[in-house]
């Protein structure tokens, strides 16, 4: 078991770090203790150090190196029990809770895998298509629109159909959310990434449809967005249009089935454990401790393993649910308040405390 210390001095010297005054604009840091945080001493604190192991290994900071080390001497124990209580004193023992925030609320929401019906080869019911990287895709600036893509028909035939898909929204959620399955009719599944992107801004469909007066802003979802182009096919068209975002894929076929897709530091994301947030604020690799308010209220330990372009400010975070329908449902209904706290090294806590602006890779 990890030799558990006082930190009690410390907490008393660090209060001279404490970040106060500045203009709501910019950003403050806060430093917490682990008693201001809800729910941390009921959380499963070795499922939690077994997500952040995953990743910690790529962080590039010799701070979180050394880190990572230890955290493999944590995760070790005779029992559950033990290894539960080794993952908590890890925690309490090398990272000090900070909250950065400039003025905004907190935002949660979330995202999830898709597991889509497709075919390899189109016919009358799948003909939708997923493309790869067209070579011709520039190294940067804005490409075609998504309707340029479509009308122009410059992608089609030329071998870049990894699969195709029996349904247009289908298609444009799978770009949205940048990863998925596609479940062949005989039951085999490809999974495909992200490989790039036309660079042109997303636009929100559902924002589109309460814009235009066709919803309020509570009746939209995924379902609703898929009826409504399902009834109105040549309006619903130009409804998909007005995202000119378009993304391109890869297959992906070093991931096992039952692991999750692959997120911004190229490893799974875990369900449930994986937040994407704003790589300013918090390291890639970083542990995050949230407290999502709302209907299904989650106080837990996740590690930072993405991000995403919608996904900007120091109290932003997107919650990873898992693959397929039911955890579409619930990442499709989440938006709520709360907190985010993250975990820092002590003295990369130290420097952030000092300067809350300082990007912690």
């Amino acid at each position: 078991m990890i030799a558990a210390r006082g930190i009690a001095g410390l907490w008393a010297a660090l209060c001279l770090w404490l970040v106060a005054g500045a203009a709501m604009a910019q950003p403050q840091a806060t430093l917490l203790t682990y008693a201001d945080l809800d729910g941390w001493a009921q959380d499963d604190h070795a499922a939690a150090l077994a997500v952040f192991r995953n990743t910690c290994g790529d962080m590039r900071d010799t701070e979180w190196q050394n880190l990572c080390d230890f955290a493999a001497q944590a995760a070790e124990g005779p029992t559950p029990a033990e290894r539960a209580q080794n993952a908590r004193t890890f925690f309490e023992l090398f990272f000090l809770p900070v909250m950065i925030t400039e003025g905004a609320d907190m935002l949660f929401t979330g995202y999830f895998e898709p597991e889509l019906r497709g075919a390899l080869l189109p016919d009358a019911q799948y003909r939708y298509p997923i493309y790869s990287l067209p070579p011709e895709l520039p190294a940067s600036g804005p490409w075609l629109t998504r309707r340029q893509i479509e009308q122009s028909g410059r992608l089609a035939d030329r071998g870049l159909e990894i699969a195709w898909l029996a349904d247009p929204v289908d298609a444009i959620f799978l770009q949205i959310q940048g990863s998925g399955r596609v479940r062949l009719p005989d039951g085999t599944v490809i999974r495909v990434g992200y490989a790039g992107a036309n660079r042109h801004p997303y636009t929100s469909l559902g924002q589109v449809l309460v814009r235009r007066g066709i919803y309020e802003p509570h009746q939209v979802s995924a379902d609703v967005i898929r009826s409504w182009v399902s009834r109105n096919p040549d309006e619903g068209r130009r409804l998909l249009w007005a995202n000119a975002s378009y993304v391109f894929f890869r297959e992906v076929t070093q991931v096992p089935a039952h692991l999750g897709p692959l997120g911004a530091m190229n490893r799974s994301v875990s369900e449930l454990r994986t937040v994407a947030v704003d790589p300013h604020f918090a390291a890639m690799g970083a542990p995050v401790w949230i407290e999502k308010d709302g209907p299904d209220p989650l106080n837990r330990l996740m590690t930072a393993q993405d991000t995403g372009s919608a996904i900007k400010g120091a109290q932003r975070a997107d919650i990873f649910y898992g693959t397929g329908r039911s955890a579409g449902y619930i990442a499709g209904r989440t938006r709520a308040g709360g907190r985010m706290v993250l975990l820092l090294p002590v003295q990369l806590a130290l420097l952030r405390l000092q300067n809350p602006e300082t990007v912690i890779r």
